[in-house]
């Protein structure tokens, strides 16, 4: 009988109006009808529906019922808008953005230098750093893992100079160069020697570690590891030092560009309110924003001169690379990588802007004018191009700013758009290629997981104290008496992690493997404010944000064990029993180590391990999901009715207010209201679950397996 309650997706008959001003969708329509596109677009979505989708979009989560209330309380022709602001305002919007980086540039909080850096682009994303000013910081970084928070994408490839010529071309530009590495391009331009001119940039970089403290750091040698020709290509031929190639053709200086004229104007306008805060809020030291506000200015008083093609980015990004605090001098800094992250993020490179563009589009969208999205080539070239240069424009006069992008398509007619649900295979793919629909997308798996927890309430504890107490019996090693007599004691050793512990009526063993799985509501929250704190001190260790395995924690445990055992004691099991109040408290899989543990719920759900270049999210639904949402602990606990909800007070009392309990339910996990019929068919589902509590648990649990959960609207 339950299965008659997954709720379909609804197509709802309010729609949203279009923007008043949408030059975005404009552009759109007419590459559209220029490429001979004769379908009709679908309609817009209802209101709650562009909420709901947005939400997920930006932070990362479902909206709550308190910000569905607030939304509907605003003016239906502001709405929009200012729900849209609220959310690029939001502390989760950083968080949520952050995993979009991390994928991209592959960082893990497990290596080295791989937690600073992460939150390196948190903090990056939270104050509106521009995507030219991270990418150089990361390029050019050196110094000490961890104390230059930016040096984990060059660690992430031991900076081998191979392995980061392909992945800086292929993150940075969008361009798939690594297969020249060994022969010319078969499919494109690229040739072997483009390859080794792009991979002689890093050349010198070379990745120290220290043999007394285990410190490990990037410095620059005098001589570089990249020598052409390769060799075995020119039998008895004398391998040169490989001279430094920008392979990548970058706009002429000569000709006008508007997006870098505005761009000029929007950094005098910045350095000018950097200058004047500067001025009226410090005595001593400008700090490191004003000193790059000072830089800024400095920028663009060279770009009003002669040959300011690259607005001076060269000679600021040399100037920057010699400001660097280094504690030692073996940290030197790399003038190679600085000029090659001032090309890179030079705004006449109009691929680095275009790739980024695309991948946004792509993340927001389903789908990238390009795809994949980091696969620029001769023979895979972009469905709109006209689009793409429109967006890349905006996004190079906003000087590089995530937010502003995110805005701009997420304020358009195309990004409103519906699904087109129950439309033959060939329609809904011509549609979805035209972005006339968008098409359908799963949750990834941190949003999946938030959004489980949201629903939950599982934020913050939802039951009263001691209304779940539950019996735990933990075993444990009790020592005997020493053979001789010796009166001394023991004390127990408690053998059973706090994760492993189960519920039992009785005293028993179980049988096979000890260890614990990975506990979801206690998993570890990477701080990383903390971090980068801990990173500005010199000598600090920054220890490695790691989940650990349930191999690792039994491997643990018992080296814990073998060190309290005494080789002269005899030791028997006895078991403990406790009670604890079962009331738990989930943390947000945004700021998790990451990636997760292989048998957690983000890596199940998708999470890429990040350890290869082309490693990307699988979206793929698979049995183990399904199992793991039907039977898991996060959905039980989501499931629940806590005495702390809302929810609760409409269930209980004299007089139970079942509908209403109803809606409010279907509200907080669907961000809709129920039909009629749904409407009747949890009444009955509730009157015969016993009592109205475990009724509302069963109903929140079958809506929380339904696909209308799982999918964006």
């Amino acid at each position: 009988m339950m299965s008659r309650f997954l709720p379909a997706v609804l197509l709802c008959s309010v729609l949203l109006a279009p923007a008043a001003a949408d030059p975005l969708g404009k552009v759109l329509d007419q590459e559209n009808q220029a490429n001979g596109v004769s379908r009709k677009a679908l309609p817009g979505v209802d209101d709650l529906t562009y909420l709901r989708r947005v939400t997920i979009d930006l932070i990362g989560r479902i909206p709550t019922a308190e910000e569905i209330a607030e939304y509907e309380a605003l003016p239906p022709s502001t709405r929009q808008q200012k729900t849209v602001e609220r959310l690029l305002a939001d502390e989760r919007f950083a968080d949520r953005w952050t995993i979009f980086f991390a994928d991209m540039l592959r960082l893990r909080s497990n290596a080295e230098g791989g937690g600073a850096s992460i939150a390196f682009i948190h903090r990056a994303v939270r104050d509106g750093m521009g995507w030219d000013e991270m990418s150089r910081r990361m390029i050019a970084a050196s110094g000490k893992a961890g104390a230059t928070p930016e040096l984990g994408y060059i660690l992430g490839d031991n900076a081998d100079p191979m392995a980061l010529a392909g992945s800086t071309a292929q993150v940075f530009l969008g361009v798939r160069v690594a297969c020249a590495q060994c022969h010319d391009h078969p499919f494109d331009v690229w040739k072997r020697k483009d390859f080794y001119g792009l991979a002689a940039y890093f050349g010198k970089t070379r990745r120290v570690q220290s043999q007394f403290t285990n410190t490990v750091y990037t410095t620059e040698a005098e001589q570089t590891t990249v020598l052409w020709p390769p060799e075995g290509v020119e039998d008895g031929a004398e391998r040169k030092p490989m001279v430094p190639a920008f392979p990548f053709e970058l706009d002429k200086a000569d000709r006008p560009s508007r997006p870098i004229a505005r761009l000029r104007a929007l950094r005098r306008k910045q350095a000018q309110l950097a200058a004047a805060k500067t001025k009226s809020n410090q005595k001593g030291d400008a700090g490191l924003e004003a000193l790059l506000a000072a830089a800024g200015t400095k920028a663009d008083r060279r770009s009003s001169g002669k040959n300011t093609d690259d607005l001076g980015v060269a000679n600021e990004a040399k100037r920057d690379a010699k400001k660097l605090k280094i504690a030692q001098a073996r940290y030197r800094a790399s003038k190679l990588r600085a000029d090659l992250a001032a090309m890179i993020t030079n705004p006449r490179n109009r691929l680095f802007a275009q790739s980024f563009v695309n991948r946004v589009w792509g993340e927001l969208m389903g789908r990238g004018f390009v795809e994949p999205v980091d696969n620029f080539s001769q023979e895979n070239r972009a469905s709109h191009p006209r689009t793409m240069d429109f967006l890349a424009d905006e996004f190079i006069a906003g000087g590089f700013e995530l937010k502003g992008l995110v805005r701009t398509i997420v304020n358009s007619t195309p990004y409103r758009r519906q699904h087109a649900v129950g439309v033959e295979d060939p329609v809904r793919i011509e549609l979805e290629s035209a972005f006339l629909s968008t098409p359908m997308r799963r949750m990834m798996s941190e949003v999946l997981y938030d959004s489980v927890v949201t629903a939950g309430h599982l934020f913050d504890v939802k039951h009263e104290k001691g209304k779940n107490l539950k019996v735990v019996w933990s075993r444990s090693r009790v020592a005997k008496r020493p053979a001789e007599g010796s009166e001394a004691a023991v004390k127990p050793q408690l053998l059973a992690d706090a994760t492993s512990r189960k519920v039992m009526k009785k005293p028993r063993l179980k049988k096979g493997k000890g260890g614990s799985p990975y506990d979801v509501e206690q998993a570890i929250e990477l701080d990383f404010d903390a971090l980068l704190a801990e990173s500005k001190q010199d000598g600090v260790k920054i220890e490695r944000m790691q989940v650990m395995s349930k191999e690792e924690i039994e491997a643990m445990r018992m080296q814990q064990q073998a060190a309290n055992n005494r080789p002269d004691v005899e030791y028997f099991d006895r078991f403990i029993r406790s009670v604890f109040d079962d009331n738990p408290r989930f943390s947000t899989s945004m700021r998790m180590a990451s990636p997760a543990a292989p048998e957690h719920f983000l890596r199940i759900f998708g999470q890429p391990s990040r350890a290869t270049l082309d490693e990307k999210r699988d979206h793929t639904p698979s049995m183990r999901q399904a199992l793991m949402l039907l039977n898991g602990r996060l959905t039980h606990e989501a499931s629940r009715v806590g005495e702390l909800e809302p929810i609760h007070k409409l269930l209980t009392g004299d007089t139970p207010r079942l509908e209403a309990a109803i809606r409010l339910a279907y509200r907080e996990i669907l961000t809709r209201n129920p039909t009629a019929t749904e409407i009747a068919e949890a009444q009955e589902v509730i009157s015969g679950a016993g009592s109205p509590l475990n009724g509302m648990a069963d109903l929140r649990w079958v809506i929380l397996n339904s696909n209308e959960f799982r999918f964006l609207p």
